[in-house]
């Protein structure tokens, strides 16, 4: 993956516009030289194995009951309505020094799906929320609506507190057609909860991809001795020895994203883990490949 589209160089351009042309224009070269066929693909079809082939592509299934091998072909789709649903509560805006903050991350990758987006011309729209549904920009793919998108993300500060079982709930019930719901969020509150909303989504014929941002402090825990944090959205305090509960404070947020990673699995919903520091060519990357092995 290229430094260039690393968190610390994006970090240094200003403008939102050329933050995703750059990881978009990263991204597709990479792919250039992969087996991946594009951001938004579904699968087509079958064809006989050619010398040259990628075997990576061999579907095994068909060779077991055929004894012969095909490949999988692809296909993009098309008609695809895509809906950002960013996380505005308070805690996104947490940074451990000089890194971008979750939102900054989220923000900076939702501007790069939706340049991909347009570049298929598919519809995009912008939903945020906190404690309730914020603004609302409609699904368009007409000229300039990329303009429009990327002005209210770049316009958007997170301040508020966490409703998102409710607003999930919420958008489920709003969305009436077959969409593609993007969420942003640090996922701060219930699982079981948020995964049952997130389940609304699914059963309402939405597709649904959830991109779990943490910030790198929040994964690795890079403190040590007796340390207070505060909760960014209650401003409540807690003292803790960061060394004696280093260990538990990990298996923490080890089981706190497999309870998602399983959760999700099961409503057939994309689970894509991240932290503050990981390139974005790689975020993108490896929310295709999970796209991919579940097509």
């Amino acid at each position: 993956m290229s430094s260039s589209l690393s968190p610390e160089t994006l970090q240094q351009i200003k403008r939102l516009d050329l933050k995703a042309r750059m990881v978009v224009r990263g991204f597709l070269q990479g792919l250039h030289s992969s087996p991946l066929q594009g951001f938004s693909v579904q699968f087509s079809d079958h064809r006989r194995y050619s010398r040259g082939d990628d075997p990576k592509l061999i579907d095994w299934l068909v060779y077991a009951k055929t004894d012969k091998h095909y490949i999988k072909r692809f296909e993009a789709e098309t008609n695809l309505t895509g809906y950002l649903l960013m996380d505005l509560s308070k805690s996104m805006g947490f940074r451990q020094g000089d890194s971008m903050t979750k939102f900054e991350y989220s923000t900076c990758l939702a501007a790069a799906l939706t340049y991909l987006m347009s570049l298929q011309k598919d519809p995009v729209g912008l939903l945020t929320f906190d404690d309730k549904l914020r603004a609302i920009l409609p699904a368009r793919s007409r000229r300039g609506h990329l303009g429009d998108v990327l002005a209210a993300l770049s316009g958007m500060t997170p301040e508020g507190t966490t409703e998102l079982p409710k607003c999930l709930v919420q958008v489920a019930a709003m969305l009436k057609q077959h969409s593609l719901v993007m969420l942003f969020s640090d996922l701060l509150g219930d699982p079981e909860e948020t995964l049952a909303a997130l389940g609304r989504l699914r059963h309402g014929g939405h597709d649904v991809i959830v991109f779990h941002v943490m910030d790198d402090a929040e994964v690795r825990f890079p403190y040590d001795g007796p340390i207070e944090f505060e909760d960014p959205e209650t401003g409540e305090l807690i003292s803790v020895d960061a060394t004696g509960f280093r260990a538990e404070y990990l298996d923490q947020v080890e089981a706190f994203r497999e309870t998602y990673l399983r959760g999700c699995a099961a409503l057939r919903i994309d689970y894509v883990p991240l932290d503050t520091s990981m390139p974005f060519d790689r975020a993108l990357t490896e929310y295709l490949q999970q796209r991919q092995a579940r097509l």
